[in-house]
């Protein structure tokens, strides 16, 4: 099932700390991706598609957890996994990337790797797809400006970018969806709403899924401006 990127950043917290964050987004033509194809911690990020194995992806992350390379991990996965020649696998962790599209996925199928993000698609109309996504991300990214929105923000992006090239073939299947999920090593007050996000049933998911983070913006900034110091002293007493 199409296509996805995973991501890794570094940054600055408030207290000047560095930071790292990782981002997974997704988006096919059926029903709820979010439940099968996008896994992340604040160790690293993994999508699993075309012949669907979900392990590969919660396994995955847990091995990133425990240390293990996001190479030596993932490929551990599909050494053990008789229907690797069926799957895509890709990821990040701290200091590298991992891309692998079997041979018996369905066209057009591939995969590309930048520095800090992966990005792997099948069934799709063409190569441009897989490119014009990390070519949207990598543009945002390098624009000073634009880099400084949320990550879920430029997943998106990139997402609409791929959907623009055409995306999953099969327009005989109209039910879509789409979803995001941003894991960090940093430890907010909140963890903002808008960093794990599905639409699940819909013939527009692009468009939801930027609508739906929108509002999930909305949501979180109006609820840290009426809330913050409830929140900081982990009570919402001020808020009855």
């Amino acid at each position: 099932m199409t296509f996805s990127i995973c991501v890794r950043e570094s940054f600055e917290d408030d207290d000047g700390e560095e930071q790292t964050r990782y981002g997974v987004a997704v988006t096919t033509r059926l029903p709820a991706v979010g439940t099968l194809c996008p896994f992340a911690s604040e160790s690293g990020a993994v999508a699993t598609q075309s012949l669907v194995n979900v392990e590969l992806g919660e396994k995955g992350v847990e091995y990133l957890d425990d240390g293990l390379a996001v190479e030596d991990a993932l490929q551990a996965l599909l050494n053990a996994d008789d229907g690797a020649p069926q799957r895509q696998l890709h990821g990040v962790d701290a200091d590298g990337t991992f891309a692998f599209s079997g041979e018996e996925c369905k066209g057009w199928f591939g995969h590309v790797e930048g520095e800090n993000y992966t990005v792997a698609g099948n069934l799709l109309t063409g190569e441009a797809v897989v490119d014009e996504t990390a070519a949207a991300y990598e543009e945002r990214s390098a624009d000073d400006e634009a880099a400084d929105a949320p990550l879920a923000e430029r997943l998106t992006d990139a997402l609409a970018a791929g959907h623009a090239e055409g995306g999953d073939k099969r327009e005989e299947l109209h039910v879509q969806s789409a979803a995001l999920l941003v894991e960090s090593t940093a430890d907010p007050v909140v963890e903002p709403y808008f960093d794990d996000l599905r639409v699940d049933a819909t013939e527009t998911p692009i468009e939801d899924l930027r609508e739906t983070y929108e509002y999930a913006v909305e949501g979180y900034e109006t609820a840290m401006e009426r809330y913050e110091d409830a929140y900081d002293e982990d009570s919402l007493d001020e808020s009855e």
